[in-house]
């Protein structure tokens, strides 16, 4: 019965104002800090935390380490095996996952008040003493197996897999988060045990606990998860300066279409033009149907069904990309174009108009992501490990009014490059005329 409660609850969370919500920084007794946001009109807590290092930390020779130590967190905890601990997961209407990405490993949890010591128990079994039983092993692997084996004919995998090992040689970025088949295929349980002491580290841990519960309760919740965690002796990696100086790069994959790839170097998080470069991006591929990469190649040329960009501000070496796919006769015109409008928003910047619908949409935007506890949860972490103040969530959407056309056009001719813009396709494209390394 507590399942189907937890699932009526989280379908009838109103959106909250939570973007104005104070927000609490607490030390636990145990010592550890995280942050609070205290919302009881429904009865649920979700806790977040993020471990900085994520696959990042993973061997050179063992790529996929962390994502399948990751993927048996919750195959068997303490002295209960996959099947017991799902069942105690499912009695108490628990939602509990475990994630890896380039920079960090995320561990979410939701969970009725009632029952979160006893879900809390379940999350520090689950990060604190895996299992790694010989059957659970032999699952993840198949699973990561077909995964990393379906990533060789997915398009969009075999860009970025491309991309990054051009922006980023000799870096762990250049490796990607799923491993090889050959390295999951002899992954032992001493690389697993080695990958759970290097990524699950209490010193590189950003926390926040959102919901029906007080600061005294919270802090109860996260000593009972996090004390016993140690800190870890494995380096991060280090920063890298981005190796994307232009020019375009094929992956042969058979098909009617391509998928092109591009970008350049980036801003990371808290680079004083970042917020008038996040306008800026929304304006020229960000904003769906009403950017201007989608205007000159959707809508008045019919090139593609979708183009997007964004900013990926990753620990080591922030990124700005782009990403589109086309028919493999019209994919260089649509190359072509995407160079132009860099070239444009460059050295004209945006109009007032444009920028004041962009401010609308995005101010008003905002407050629909805090719809549930366990986004806020997972907004909170974010922040705090970009180190933007307890108080950005209030500041945010004053930010982005703050943004003017003089700002973006100073950040517009910073940023875009367009001698610097690489671009990998992937597929069999015709009539390309800039110089052509094929990638295999």
């Amino acid at each position: 019965m507590i399942r189907y409660i937890l699932s009526a609850l989280i379908a009838f969370t109103p959106i909250a104002a939570m973007c104005q919500t104070d927000i609490e920084e607490i030390v636990t007794p145990g010592g550890t800090t995280f942050w609070l946001a205290t919302e009881p009109t429904i009865p649920i807590v979700s806790m977040e935390i993020i471990f900085r290092g994520g696959a990042g930390v993973d061997p050179a020779d063992r790529p996929g380490a962390v994502t399948m130590m990751a993927g048996l967190l919750n195959e068997g905890a303490g002295d209960m095996t996959a099947l017991e601990y799902a069942a105690a997961s499912e009695e108490l209407a628990a939602r509990i996952s475990f994630d890896a990405g380039r920079d960090t490993l995320t561990v979410s949890a939701s969970m009725l008040r009632e029952v979160r010591t006893d879900v809390a128990e379940l999350v520090r079994l689950a990060v604190q003493e895996p299992r790694f039983d010989p059957d659970a092993i032999s699952r993840v692997r198949s699973q990561l197996l077909s995964v990393t084996r379906s990533n060789r004919t997915d398009p969009s995998e075999l860009a970025r897999e491309a991309l990054f090992s051009i922006a980023f040689p000799d870096h762990a970025y250049s490796r990607g988060t799923d491993g090889t088949p050959p390295s999951i295929a002899v992954m032992t349980i001493e690389d697993l045990q080695a990958a759970h002491h290097a990524a699950i580290s209490r010193d590189r841990a950003y926390i926040s606990v959102v919901g029906d519960i007080s600061a005294d309760e919270a802090a109860e919740l996260v000593d009972h998860v996090m004390v016993g965690i140690p800190s870890s002796d494995t380096p991060l990696p280090g920063d890298m300066p981005v190796h994307l100086r232009g020019g375009v790069h094929v992956v042969d994959l058979p098909g009617t279409q391509s998928r092109a790839l591009f970008g350049h170097q980036g801003l990371q998080r808290d680079d004083p033009d970042f917020m008038a470069a996040y306008v800026m991006n929304h304006i020229l591929g960000g904003g769906g149907f009403s950017s201007r990469l989608t205007e000159e190649i959707r809508e008045k040329r019919g090139l593609t069904y979708g183009i997007s960009t964004f900013m990926a501000s990753l620990s080591h070496g922030p990124l700005f990309l782009g990403s589109v796919a086309s028919a493999n006769d019209t994919i260089a015109e649509t190359i072509e174009l995407v160079r132009r409008e860099w070239v444009r928003m460059a050295e004209g910047g945006v109009t007032e108009q444009e920028l004041d619908e962009a401010k609308r949409y995005l101010t008003g935007a905002y407050p629909l992501r805090f719809d549930t506890n366990a986004k806020i949860a997972d907004i909170l972490v974010g922040v705090q490990e970009a180190e933007l103040g307890i108080d950005y969530t209030q500041r945010r959407n004053s930010l982005i009014e703050a943004v003017t056309v003089d700002d973006i056009a100073r950040v517009a001719a910073r940023l875009l490059q367009s001698d610097d813009l690489t671009v990998v396709v992937v597929g069999q494209p015709q009539g390309l005329t800039t110089t052509v390394s094929a990638l295999n």
